[in-house]
């Protein structure tokens, strides 16, 4: 069975587990700082982690950020971030799962437009991303960093 919902206090640990899949030189964080963010955004308004369960194992994850904007009538627009497929299960559509109810989730929430960036340089990650909808001509993205 599969479900997808909004990720719980006690998903921590597998969110962590799946965000080292796609971060893996990021350092493990022993401080409890890790646990106090996701807290954090998980009872912050507008901020979801969404995990999607396979026979109640969580085997993917994303993050949704919507933001209020005063411009398109005052509809909020919606960032996508971390989403991330158990490295074993991916290829499965579980990932257009994640993406779908993600999604689904940003249009209910009014928004009217989702954007998501991805490092990666794969065509398959590419391909994903145009499958569940997501134009790559539409904007440019720019990056920047503390110095």
């Amino acid at each position: 069975m599969t479900l997808f919902r909004e990720a719980e206090l006690g998903d921590l640990e597998h969110v962590m587990r799946l965000y080292r899949q796609l971060q893996p030189e990021d350092p493990v964080l022993r401080d409890g700082s890790d646990a106090a963010v996701f807290a954090q955004i998980l009872g912050s308004t507008g901020l979801h982690v969404f995990v999607l369960e396979v026979d109640r194992a969580i085997v993917a994850t994303s993050y949704l950020n919507v933001i209020p904007n005063l411009t398109r009538s005052a509809s909020p627009y919606a960032v996508i971030e971390n989403v991330v497929v158990e490295k074993a299960l991916r290829g499965a559509g579980l990932g257009k799962q994640i993406m779908a109810g993600t999604l689904r989730a940003a249009w209910d929430a009014g928004c009217y437009k989702a954007m998501l960036q991805t490092g990666s340089r794969k065509r398959a990650t590419h391909a994903f991303y145009r499958a569940c909808g997501f134009s790559p001509d539409a904007k440019t993205a720019y990056l920047a960093r503390p110095s």
